[in-house]
């Protein structure tokens, strides 16, 4: 585990394995990267506003507290995949497979479950 989040911090280790891809290989990963640390902020976002703005019961903080969780778990899971592919392209392998984005979306579509939940409860118990 230490040398995956070494890697993450050291160029140099990363740059040591394989040959040099084409650029645009390198920029494509960097920007599917940013791509899922905005997901990651959007979540993290939404649990922020969930905390503040659903009426006060136990829901609230159960979905607040899932979607904070949520949104570290794909920041880090972020870099990590950021870090095998590029490794993988470095070599000329395979991209990794990863089932995060399925999980990802299967704990996104729950969540909107128990938002939609939250709503109706507040709409017909009032405020």
């Amino acid at each position: 585990m230490w040398q995956a989040i070494k890697r993450w911090f050291d160029p140099r280790e990363l740059r040591a394995v394989g040959s040099t891809p084409d650029y645009r290989f390198s920029l494509a990963n960097e920007r599917t990267f940013l791509a899922w640390l905005r997901t990651g902020l959007a979540l993290v976002a939404g649990g922020l506003a969930a905390a503040q703005f659903l009426p006060p019961a136990h829901l609230r903080e159960v979905i607040a507290i899932a979607l904070l969780l949520l949104g570290g778990t794909v920041a880090v899971r972020a870099v990590d995949h950021w870090a095998r592919t590029e490794r993988a392209i470095r070599l000329g392998e395979e991209l990794p497979a990863s089932r995060f984005p399925a999980v990802l979306a299967l704990a996104v579509g729950l969540g909107a479950l128990l938002l939609v939940a939250a709503v109706l409860a507040r709409a017909v118990g009032g405020p």
